[in-house]
């Protein structure tokens, strides 16, 4: 897998190479999927004038119903057709990764930001493996392509970073943590350096939470990372009742991340002092 991100492309206009390693999260630029802002323009304008996070976000998901006819009533006595939408995608997401919707996102991240996918119900070693063709042909099921679902993920992820642009926090990073196992194959550690941290490998799109206890639940130990604004592409506040807050996770962009280690043991210690 050495190599990985050096020959994939992208649409955000700068090398996935560089946009997947440790030295992008350490110094961020903004990043904007080509055309979105340009063709929503309107959008993001009516936005500027909402003064709240929460009037923004109103207007920004009235916008996300009409524009793709999101929980239309099908006319009398016809079946209602499935329409692909961003918030169900979401909703399955949070309840297991691995689940179909999980591959639509998961190839939403692959060809906005050419981010290889690790793992998908199995570990996937490249493009020719058995992995890659059953993830490819559930990321590519008509289901979920039948109402241009990665056009809802691509304006989801510019108005995440409209978002935190302009409501989120003045560091412009998130401190969020990952619990995992030492063998879990859906991230793979590149280098362990001193003071225990580590070079980790995120799949291509990678669940994290806020809360360190809740991240103890998960594995053997605790990954602590400080994830730019640029690798966000959703989180609780972002939709005010649309999803649910309970696990604080925050859905971000994979690559290559530089990550403290912190012990199961020595967080419940720090549990005791408390």
């Amino acid at each position: 897998m050495d190599g990985l991100y050096s020959q994939l492309s992208n649409l955000i206009g700068i090398p996935t190479s560089y946009f997947a390693s440790p030295a992008f999260n350490l110094s961020p630029s903004p990043i904007h999927i080509n055309g979105v802002r340009e063709m929503y323009g309107s959008l993001f304008n009516a936005m500027d004038k909402m003064e709240t996070a929460e009037d923004a976000a109103h207007i920004f998901m009235e916008h996300m119903r009409v524009a793709f006819d999101l929980n239309v009533s099908p006319e009398e006595g016809k079946k209602k057709n499935y329409r692909a939408n961003y918030l169900r995608l979401l909703k399955g997401w949070l309840f297991d990764s691995n689940r179909p919707e999980g591959a639509v996102m998961k190839g939403w991240a692959e060809s906005r930001f050419g981010l290889f996918p690790l793992f998908h119900q199995e570990p996937i070693t490249g493009v020719n493996s058995p992995a890659y063709w059953a993830y490819t042909m559930e990321k590519m099921h008509t289901r979920f392509h039948n109402n241009a679902i990665n056009s809802q993920f691509d304006l989801l992820y510019e108005f995440c970073q409209y978002y935190l642009d302009r409501f989120g926090p003045r560091k412009r990073k998130f401190t969020l943590y990952r619990g995992t196992n030492i063998g879990d194959v859906t991230h793979q550690v590149l280098e362990k350096r001193e003071k225990k941290e580590w070079v980790v490998r995120n799949n291509s799109l990678v669940s994290y939470t806020a809360d360190v206890e809740r991240a103890d639940e998960f594995g053997d130990t605790v990954l602590e990372v400080e994830m730019p604004f640029e690798k966000v592409l959703c989180f609780p506040q972002l939709l005010p009742g649309a999803l649910p807050k309970s696990e604080m996770e925050y859905i971000v962009l994979g690559g290559d991340c530089l990550s403290r280690v912190v012990n199961v043991s020595d967080t419940r210690e720090k549990k005791r002092a408390r």
